[in-house]
């Protein structure tokens, strides 16, 4: 196409209503545009911690953390499983929230992508926006869907024993969807049929919500704060499902990237096995960041303080505790089936990895372009220290792997904000950071 008719990048339409929507990234946009290679990024979370066995344990093999730091670092048993990808991958020691030894253990979760100071909240706050949503209102005007949210148990569960990591800009907690069916048919079937249908099923919430709300004020000062966390809760749900639809729309008539659904079992579920389960999650991911349906992703493996389903995957898998009281187990035995358990959640991980390296960009692979940032909000046994992290992916974004990377004591939101520089998005501060990190993996 000629370039004198190409359209602007920043071109947006105006709607009836005045408000600006940046356009998809169609042909005539330019090659340049179109090709401009996606930069993704993705959080996984468990719960209660990792195996990082005490010395007198004797099975130091075990621990999570590699037992030396720099590039000559060793895979433990727990994590051997990610060992081909070596050269991707990095473990970060010494992070922590400021707010973390200050606030009630099991709020770990609910500040693990939000850095918050959750146990001074600002008055008539709780939280504050999470990494993931940062990174999603950057990139929402590229593709179709700002953001994906995924729970093992879906919903958003209730302070300190929350059921999803991400939190809207105000603070909110947002819904997490479980269901692989679900999932499939909201990212890869965008029919306009099935799509007003759910316009006209949220309206009619919609519809319900107003009316309810006409009472609110009166009715809000006779609610209990349970009942009134309910009702936001429920708002939040409505207006994500909006914002989604809305995005949603723009794209109908530009077709998807056809792509092999054939391997997916869409009827695998938490009741399941462990494994199906897990990677048939993490399949969806990766088809829609090749797909590039959305470019941001948050999804809670397992939740805190032995709090739903996956609190017996453990058992499922033949060991003979609980997570959450593997994560407590003082002895030998325990810490041995703790880290079997972290083994588990590895081999996941490795089949996840694999599945984005082998979709790829116009440059690298989607892994190059991407970046995966898997961990816990504790140490091990509730310790707000030394959080388990590990960095993945990221090489096309200036990330340099392949090291047991710490520097003492640093700030998590810190190294977030550096993976927010990689990414393109150049804000000042997030949280309670100070800078980026220096030193370290990240090359911005």
């Amino acid at each position: 196409m000629a370039s004198s008719t190409k359209i602007q990048r920043r071109t947006v339409l105006k709607g009836i209503a005045g408000a600006a929507l940046p356009l998809p990234l169609l042909e005539a946009m330019g090659k340049e545009v179109v090709e401009d290679t996606p930069r993704r990024f993705c959080a996984l979370y468990t719960a209660n911690g990792m195996s990082l066995p005490k010395n007198e344990h004797g099975i130091n093999q075990w621990s999570w953390f590699p037992t030396t730091d720099g590039k000559e670092f060793e895979f433990g048993e727990s994590t051997k499983p990610l060992s081909e990808f070596r050269n991707q991958l990095s473990f970060m020691g010494g992070l922590y929230h400021s707010a973390g030894p200050k606030a009630d253990p099991h709020t770990c979760s609910d500040m693990w992508l939000t850095g918050a100071q959750l146990h001074d909240p600002e008055p008539g706050t709780y939280n504050t926006i999470a990494l993931d949503q940062v990174v999603a209102q950057h990139t929402k005007q590229y593709c179709r869907q700002p953001s994906l949210v995924l729970s093992v148990d879906a919903g958003v569960g209730f302070l300190s024993r929350t059921g999803t990591i991400s939190y809207n800009v105000q603070g909110k907690p947002i819904p997490a969807e479980n269901n692989p069916r679900r999932i499939f048919d909201r990212l890869f079937r965008g029919d306009k049929a099935s799509m007003e249908t759910e316009r006209q099923q949220l309206n009619k919430r919609i519809k319900l919500v107003d009316a309810v709300l006409e009472n609110a004020r009166a009715l809000n000062k006779k609610l209990g704060k349970s009942d009134r966390q309910k009702m936001e809760q429920y708002l939040t749900s409505l207006d994500e499902v909006e914002a989604r639809l809305i995005a949603s729309e723009r794209w109908i008539d530009i077709p998807l990237k056809e792509q092999d659904y054939t391997h997916l079992n869409l009827s695998a579920t938490n009741e399941g096995e462990p494994a199906d389960y897990y990677r048939n999650m993490f399949d969806l991911i990766a088809l829609a960041f090749d797909a590039d349906i959305t470019r941001s992703v948050a999804f809670m493996l397992n939740r805190e303080d032995g709090m739903g389903i996956s609190d017996t995957f453990p058992l499922k898998l033949g060991l003979t505790r609980t997570h959450h009281s593997l994560s407590h187990a003082g002895d030998k035995d325990g810490q041995t089936q703790f880290a079997k358990y972290d083994r588990f959640l590895s081999e996941q991980l490795a089949y996840f990895f694999n599945r984005l390296n082998d979709f790829k960009d116009h440059h690298g692979s989607v892994l190059d372009n991407s970046i995966v940032l898997y961990g816990s909000g504790c140490s091990t046994t509730h310790y707000p220290k030394n959080l388990p992290t590990m960095v993945v992916g990221g090489s096309n974004m200036g990330l340099k792997h392949g090291s047991h990377w710490r520097d003492g004591d640093t700030l998590m939101c810190n190294m977030y904000l550096s993976i927010l520089h990689s990414m393109g998005i150049r804000l000042n501060s997030f949280g309670d950071s100070t800078g980026t990190l220096n030193n370290s993996i990240f090359s911005v």
